[in-house]
């Protein structure tokens, strides 16, 4: 792990047995970020030369009065006046040329937000004087934040057992878990709940879909980060792939029905567009978190007694999971989702509480909250090959 003197902003590379208390940086990227190469170069000049740029040769000198520097010496000032020594911001901790190191760092960024002492959440387009402009002026300018819109800043909330909220002074708001009006207001804009975010529920014990429904609002530059940046929320690794595009999204949905049993994975909606296609084809894997934005109530519960729960599991013919199939006459059969009834149209449904393990093929949308399967794969033998209708 790559920290910065908080006092010197000099990089240290820190071995993982011995990792110091650490503050880390939360923020959304702006104009003018500085690299690692960037920081690199300030390399030989001491922080007295530093607070007096003309003093700089003209190429340092542009280094230090850009706002992305100006960002990371309030963070490292912030983190000293706290009793901390070091602090881990990402524009300059990760060198982005290493394709490696890039992939290590995403892959080990939720735990290294989980692991730091403090975590401040810089908000730099809200208004310190907001605060003091009445309850109601404050959420709705807190609300408007960029903070709240983008992919990476959710695991940054999360992860962290502090997190302190600071405006584009450095002014303080507030804290994740107090006072109890600020993290309300917080809950109320990220839609997660309050014990979340003052830690007495682990967010691990919420379902699937409803970690979902927590990205449903939230952007990423990149296509592949709507997904990269959920890894950690859902304790999974997997390797970079940019140039992929909605695959990666595809990629973590596999990754995580192989580490849970949690059919809940399956409890989205497909977008309302009015120009969407009609003949569009749809899988059981949701295209992008916004499909789960109805799905962040759904809660875990056991297994139903008339079967034992069962692995999903991803083969060359598509997903092989084991669901509830309820009957609808005789000659009709619904795969139970909460959300969105699946419908699948196949052979006499001979028992009402049968289960039978069936290879997911594309299915035809026919409505806001259902679809057609095209043709169900015979993987018992009470099933045999639908037809669209």
């Amino acid at each position: 792990m790559r920290l910065l003197d908080a006092r010197t902003l000099g990089l240290v590379d820190i071995t993982d047995d011995s990792i110091p208390p650490y503050a880390i940086l939360s923020h959304t990227w702006g104009d003018e970020e500085i690299t690692i190469q960037q920081l690199r170069r300030l390399g030989g000049c001491s922080q007295t030369t530093l607070a007096s740029p003309r003093t700089l040769d003209k190429k340092r000198r542009a280094i230090v009065l850009k706002k992305g520097y100006i960002k990371i010496s309030g963070a490292a000032q912030l983190a000293v006046s706290r009793g901390l020594d070091y602090i881990w911001v990402d524009t300059c901790c990760i060198d982005k040329t290493s394709s490696a190191e890039l992939s290590e760092a995403i892959n080990s960024m939720y735990l290294w937000y989980e692991k730091s002492a403090e975590c401040y959440a810089y908000l730099s387009d809200v208004e310190p004087v907001l605060a003091a402009a009445g309850a109601n002026v404050f959420h709705d300018n807190l609300r408007r934040s960029r903070w709240f819109t983008r992919g990476w800043t959710l695991q940054e909330l999360i992860a962290p057992k502090v997190v302190l909220f600071y405006a584009k002074d450095w002014s303080f708001l507030g804290q994740k878990h107090t006072p109890p009006e600020f993290t309300k207001a917080i809950s109320e804009i990220t839609n997660i709940d309050q014990e979340v975010l003052n830690g007495r529920i682990d967010p691990l014990q919420l379902s699937v879909s409803a970690r979902m429904a927590w990205a449903s609002h939230r952007n990423t530059t990149r296509l592949e980060d709507t997904a990269y940046c959920l890894m950690g929320l859902f304790q999974v690794n997997m390797p970079l792939l940019y140039g992929e595009g909605r695959r990666a999204f595809a990629r973590l949905q596999e990754e995580i029905i192989q580490r849970t049993d949690d059919q809940s994975i399956f409890a989205w909606n497909s977008f309302d567009d009015q120009d969407e296609d009609p003949d569009a084809l749809f899988g059981l894997l949701a295209q992008s978190p916004a499909q789960f934005k109805l799905a962040g109530s759904l809660q875990v519960l056991p297994p139903l007694p008339i079967y034992a729960s069962a692995p999903s599991s991803m083969t060359n013919q598509g997903i092989r999971v084991q669901l509830y199939i309820q009957q609808q006459g005789w000659r009709r059969l619904s795969m139970s989702r909460p959300l969105s009834a699946a419908a699948f149209r196949g052979s006499v449904w001979k028992t009402e509480a049968q289960v039978a393990a069936l290879y997911a093929s594309p299915i035809r949308y026919i409505s806001a909250n259902g679809w057609l399967s095209l043709g169900i794969r015979q993987a018992a033998a009470s099933i045999l090959s639908s037809s669209a209708v």
